[in-house]
């Protein structure tokens, strides 16, 4: 039996916590704030609650694995899961509105052609046909198995596009707005497209065309919810550590990686506390790590890694019941992508940005029937990033106006609903989780020579390991998941596989 020291609490590393106590390991999660989760969190005010993370689970598959390989409960017996159909409502600058069904490729296929014309479904189910063989060609590679020692096929994208033309000069594999523009022929097609890869902090004008994975896992196993919201799913995952006899230290904050004999050998907390640990899992970004290793010159991870955007996110307490037959989430499209692309890589408030407003119907989350907790939320600028000052006055205000102003379109009786507000902002998500400007880090994608994968879950350091969404295989929900399940199989000996 192995001691194995944890650092931080977030989604991946409690997952990989809690398969390696199953495997008869002893476990002791070591976390700087003062709750579990990670970026997973929720705010809670005179009987309303909102997700100020992820509101949504995709693939929950994922998490099927964990609960079914470490308990006897599985995931449906310790959460409330359910399918949210529909999958969304999409309004355009145009005021073309479109609801999509959750995994049914006939059903989207026969809502596009309604709402944008003959053909546009077809033309955008058969792009997600080509991403289909993105997903399998990259689904064991790039999710479920440890990052290779060199992961250079991962740097070709495999999504199945002719090399772009412009004149006599040829070049590689095109972009994903490059891929919208030729494959779909229609803007608010191409839209649709980028604002799923917005949504996880990428570029469309800079992302690979892999990037056609994220709508296709979305549209394939569906979109979920859990009752209470996700950060009900952080609790049932921290109860199942705790079934499982992890130790869970909060408000420890981890000040260095002790190192003896060239391995990692355990941990220094702020308060003078030695740990000796045999392994040392970090669920934390690169650029933490690297702080707290002895040795500057420690072959370490380093930087911002798979680093995203941040997030926004506008809680509205509403006065009057949600209306019968709202869809779960509606997505307002920004009028110019491309601009809103270009000024959020600038730092900049584009006013007319796009926005997700989720409105579950959930009674645990508001007060009674005659209220409604709404979330508003739009990719924005992380603290920091070209001078914004999040925390400075008037700023978030501004952006929370700009938002709300934007969601309009799905909300236009907010003034007369609206009792209260509250305003969740990237320095909130850094001070919270320690993300280095909170920062949100983004799944990984093949393709553009590797500039989208992480750090592998192996470090050059022995005894030393990554969790969670800075490592492999990034950002989100499932990722996280799959991250901490790699980690514990290298740990126990495995090949590195979520399998």
């Amino acid at each position: 039996m192995a001691r194995i020291a944890v650092i931080g609490a977030g989604m991946g590393a409690m997952a990989a916590a809690a398969r390696l106590a199953t495997g008869g390991h002893r476990v002791a999660v070591y976390e700087r704030a003062d709750t579990y989760g990670g970026a997973v969190r929720r705010f809670e005010r005179d009987g309303f609650g909102f997700d100020t993370g992820p509101g949504l689970l995709h693939l929950p598959a994922v998490y099927r694995d964990l609960f079914l390989k470490t308990g006897k409960k599985s995931l449906e017996q310790s959460v409330a899961l359910s399918q949210v159909d529909p999958s969304g409502r999409h309004l355009f600058a145009d005021r073309t509105d479109v609801v999509l069904p959750n995994a049914s490729r006939g059903g989207v296929v026969a809502a596009l052609d309604a709402a944008l014309g003959q053909g546009s479904g077809e033309r955008w189910s058969d792009l997600l046909v080509r991403a289909r063989d993105v997903w399998d060609a990259t689904r064991r590679p790039l999710l479920e198995d440890a990052l290779a020692a060199d992961p250079a096929v991962l740097g070709r994208d495999p999504y199945p596009a002719a090399p772009v033309r412009r004149g006599l000069f040829r070049r590689g594999a095109p972009t994903l707005a490059e891929t919208a523009a030729r494959e779909l022929r229609d803007p608010r097609l191409a839209g649709l497209l980028g604002s799923y890869a917005l949504a996880h902090g990428f570029d469309p004008r800079t992302a690979p065309a892999s990037a056609a994975v994220l709508p296709y896992i979305e549209q394939t196993f569906g979109s979920w919810y859990v009752r209470g919201g996700m950060r009900a799913l952080a609790d049932a995952v921290h109860q199942r550590c705790l079934e499982r006899r992890v130790e869970f230290h909060f408000g420890a904050e981890v000040t260095a990686v002790v190192e003896k004999d060239g391995r990692a050998a355990g941990l220094e907390l702020a308060d003078g506390t030695k740990v000796e640990a045999d392994q040392v899992v970090a669920g934390v970004a690169p650029l933490v790590l690297s702080a707290l290793l002895p040795d500057a010159g420690s072959p370490a991870p380093h930087g911002l890694d798979g680093a995203g955007p941040g997030r926004l996110t506008v809680c509205l307490a509403l006065r009057g019941a949600r209306p019968a037959g709202t869809p779960h989430r509606t997505v307002v499209h920004a009028p110019d992508q491309a601009a809103e692309a270009a000024a959020l890589a600038g730092g900049e408030l584009y006013e007319r940005m796009t926005v997700t407003v989720l409105r579950p119907d959930d009674d645990t989350l508001r007060p009674d029937d005659r209220s409604e907790a709404v979330t508003v939320s739009a990719t924005v600028p992380p603290q920091g990033a070209h001078g914004l000052d999040w925390d400075a006055p008037g700023v978030a205000d501004r952006y929370a106006d700009a938002v709300l102003a934007a969601a309009s379109a799905a909300l236009p009786d907010l003034a007369d609903r609206l009792l209260w507000r509250t305003v969740h902002t990237p320095a909130h998500t850094e001070r919270e989780t320690g993300l280095p400007g909170g920062r949100l880090p983004r799944p990984a994608l093949a393709g553009a020579d590797g500039a989208h994968l992480h750090p592998g879950n192996r470090t050059p350091v022995p005894g030393l390991h990554l969790v969670g969404g800075w490592s492999h295989p990034g950002g989100g929900l499932a990722h996280t998941g799959m991250s901490g399940a790699v980690t514990a199989d290298l740990i126990m000996g495995g090949p590195g596989g979520s399998r």
